[in-house]
């Protein structure tokens, strides 16, 4: 039986998407929820799954194609068998290819493209971290035009190579750039900064971190107590959790806190609802699973939707100090950095303490200087005594 595939139905807050990229070669055997393609909007990956076992008959459209929900994808056959072997680059494939995709400082989803696409992974750029590949590097360099040996030879000058290599934005990347200019041309954005001692909170992990992810499975982070901190200080300053509608502002009785994720993609930010009634073992285990689902390109358009206020760590790559870009229409983020041991003044006697600087990034349309300090103050404030949060003070 001849099947249609079609773009599934797009969420409602986005219009188009790109083809990534065919996850199976048209008289390949597939079989049923297998991915057959990528598809990206601006905020999310998806996923197109087989209807059920059987082979894709045809594609209508090429990686790069931009489409629309009910776009004709492919022509599928269900039940048919597929041959062996059926894409024809899969026999000009270079024999270093296959031993190249097994190297271990590749991630699975980019092993898997690897060896889908059968490109070399040393003929690709990497811009991931430590300049290793992406998923997005691969699929690029799979679809890119091959160069002339006119184009390669006007490359090279008396010094040796010059190439240059063309790569478009990826959906997220445009729309992540596109927001982040927005946010500076409609906001006053200003920043103030402290710094924390988190001597107290680094004992208390110390003393718990065992018992606690013994009893709850999951491991006790920073992030739990910098998340609880900032509500604390949001009950305590409330425009800080607040956004400009117009010449409104709306004032949130609930903090959905977003928490910057990094990926090959890009920066995401999944949002904790109503994280004022989680726990500490739940905010725990939310993060490593967005952060899991993010680097895994799995996260739903959910999950990134909303946030009242946001939390980034730029102190997991070695920042010591940034000035953040609020996430509109948000009014404020709040930036983590590097903990590092610093000598600083304790009843009069200079000592040794795990310090790091906070930064804070508000609107100043709405958020006096005032407000922003106060606020920084009281997160510093529950952070250097903890118990403070579990007492309500």
């Amino acid at each position: 039986m001849t099947t249609e595939i079609r773009v599934p139905q797009l969420p409602e807050s986005v219009a188009d998407a790109t083809l990534v990229a065919w996850r199976k070669q048209p008289g390949e055997a597939v079989t049923r929820d297998e991915n057959l393609a990528d598809l990206e909007t601006d905020k999310v990956v998806l996923e197109v799954p087989a209807p059920g076992a059987g082979v894709v008959k045809e594609w209508k459209v090429q990686p790069g194609t931009t489409v629309k929900s009910g776009d004709l994808l492919a022509i599928f056959e269900e039940g048919a068998k597929g041959a062996a072997v059926t894409a024809p680059v899969a026999a000009a494939a270079p024999a270093a290819s296959a031993s190249k995709a097994t190297d271990p400082k590749l991630s699975p989803a980019v092993r898997r493209v690897v060896e889908e696409t059968k490109i070399d992974p040393a003929s690709v750029t990497g811009t991931g971290r430590d300049g290793r590949l992406t998923k997005a590097d691969v699929v690029s360099a799979a679809s890119a035009p091959k160069a002339s040996p006119t184009v390669a030879a006007s490359a090279t000058g008396p010094s040796g190579s010059r190439a240059e290599q063309r790569v478009p934005m990826t959906r997220l990347r445009a729309r992540i750039a596109d927001r982040l200019v927005q946010a500076q041309q409609t906001a006053a954005l200003l920043t103030t900064f402290n710094e924390v001692d988190l001597t107290a909170v680094m004992e208390l992990r110390a003393r718990h971190k065992d018992r606690f992810e013994k009893e709850h499975g999951a491991k006790l982070g920073f992030m739990s107590f910098f998340v609880k901190a900032s509500i604390e200080a949001l009950r305590k300053y409330p425009v800080m959790n607040a956004a400009v509608e117009g010449n409104d502002i709306i004032y949130h009785e609930f903090y959905d806190i977003g928490v910057a994720v990094s990926t090959d993609r890009g920066l995401v930010v999944p949002v904790l609802r109503n994280a004022e009634s989680l726990g500490f073992a739940q905010i725990e285990k939310q993060i490593v699973e967005y952060g899991t689902r993010a680097r895994a390109g799995s996260l739903a358009l959910e999950d990134l939707q909303g946030g009242t206020f946001t939390i980034t760590n730029g102190g997991v790559f070695g920042s010591l100090l940034s000035t953040p870009i609020v996430n509109a229409p948000q009014s404020a983020i709040l930036g983590m950095h590097k903990i590092q041991e610093r000598p600083v003044v304790v009843n009069g006697q200079i000592v040794a303490r795990p310090m790091m600087y906070l930064a804070v990034s508000y609107d100043h349309r709405i958020i006096d200087g005032r407000e922003a300090v106060q606020f920084l103050v009281a997160i510093k404030d529950c952070l250097e005594d903890p118990g403070r949060m579990l007492l309500g003070l």
